[in-house]
């Protein structure tokens, strides 16, 4: 699956896709997959408790997650994943 990823997310994981191989097919199983791939992701986006951090956004086909089953959204190789860390701006 290919992942789009924004702003300082970039740096970390290296480019503005990573392909990934998750190991299940819900959007936790693709981001865990791309914490063992890039181990400083982890603090970017989830709490200790594995949950997303606030204003952490995960789009698939262009919805947001928090409106269809969040982290237990099914996805499948094809669809469209984009991971957004929080941003801040005026």
């Amino acid at each position: 699956m290919l992942v789009k990823v924004f702003a300082n997310l970039r740096q970390i994981c290296g480019g503005v896709t990573v392909e990934v191989k998750p190991d299940g097919n819900r959007v936790i199983d693709v981001l865990e997959k791309m914490v063992d791939m890039f181990p400083d992701l982890h603090a970017e986006i989830f709490t200790s408790e594995k949950t997303l951090l606030p204003f952490v956004h995960v789009y698939v086909n262009g919805r947001n997650i928090i409106h269809l089953d969040d982290l237990e959204t099914i996805v499948k190789d094809e669809d469209q994943f984009a991971l957004f860390p929080p941003v801040a701006g005026g």
